[in-house]
């Protein structure tokens, strides 16, 4: 069975300029969006092996809301400063460090280096044509063809793209 990589950008986070960048919080939107996406994976029992977030705030914050949501027991999250703000390279390496045992990994983060990283593993011409392919909130999940340490330009293929907004609409119905 392949692997699957998770990217998933931070909730939407207060714009308070008399915070220092990496002290955002999330605002209550963002949490609720959070939770939303937590939950909607619980319920199509998707839930990962391993979680590593930034450590600015907005993306533990994130990470912790839809870790709760999914209700999953004995996983923590990990935080790693190499995924805030240090390029996609960076965020191989993270992965390239996940237990080899790992099958869905969740990388918790930030633009442009997430967006970076899924079109570096896919490929740009395998990707919806649009401005942001990751809004705040969204999972993007991928399959892997190769081990954590071996990631490589075109190595995963696209499974899914889920933003919370989708996800009211649909129970909305």
């Amino acid at each position: 069975m392949g692997r699957e990589l998770w990217l998933l950008r931070h909730a939407k986070a207060e714009r308070n300029l008399a915070l220092d960048d990496f002290d955002r919080p999330l605002k209550k939107r963002g949490k609720r969006a959070a939770e939303r996406l937590g939950s909607w994976l619980r319920q199509q029992r998707l839930l990962p092996d391993w979680i590593v977030s930034s450590p600015a705030k907005r993306a533990v914050a994130t990470a912790k809301a839809v870790h709760k949501a999914m209700a999953v027991e004995g996983l923590v999250i990990a935080q790693d400063k190499r995924l805030y703000q240090e390029g996609y390279e960076c965020l191989k390496a993270v992965l390239a460090e996940c237990p080899v045992n790992a099958k869905r990994v969740m990388l918790v983060g930030h633009n442009p280096d997430l967006e970076d990283l899924l079109v570096h593993l896919v490929g740009v011409d395998h990707l919806p044509d649009t401005d942001k392919l990751l809004p705040t909130a969204t999972l993007v999940r991928l399959m892997v063809s190769v081990e954590w340490v071996d990631l490589g330009a075109g190595c995963a293929t696209l499974l899914s793209i889920t933003n919370p907004k989708s996800l009211l609409e649909e129970g909305a119905e």
